[in-house]
């Protein structure tokens, strides 16, 4: 049996295009989300990508909050920040007076190290523990 011919391949192949689309004169593709290929569609769906449909109605839709609208002109400028507390901090940390800086806060940084080298340490012999008893062998 002879192999189909490319023209007869693409006649067929473009008679199932028209047929899917449902169109025997003007051709209409759109970019497929799912195969990433160009596939037969409807004028609608072709002129809208990726199924945006045009806006319905050009009526604004209903306020929710009616607090009125105002202009960046109209309001006084807000300090979200703060005020900038680095140049303080900076003499702070930077001025010698023998501790390290992890330390520098007190107490609280006292208790924080501590607790970290205490939980450390603890870890540390209960991992060499773990180890010495997992390399003794078992006694039946």
């Amino acid at each position: 049996m002879p192999a189909p011919s490319v023209l007869s391949m693409a006649r067929s192949l473009r008679g199932y295009r028209l047929q899917e689309v449902g169109l025997r004169g003007d051709m209409y593709y759109k970019f497929s989300g799912f195969t990433q290929k160009l596939a037969g569609s409807w004028a609608s769906a072709a002129y809208t990508p990726q199924g945006l449909k045009p806006v319905a109605s050009s009526e604004a839709p209903p306020i929710i909050f009616a607090t009125p609208t105002k202009f960046a002109s109209e309001t006084a400028p807000y300090d979200y920040a703060g005020k900038n507390k680095v140049p303080e901090l900076q003499k702070f940390f930077q001025k010698s007076d023998g501790l390290p800086v992890h330390l520098k806060h007190g107490l609280p940084d006292q208790m924080l190290y501590r607790t970290t080298m205490a939980l450390t340490l603890g870890g540390t012999i209960y991992c060499l523990i773990a180890l010495y008893m997992a390399s003794q062998p078992k006694n039946k």
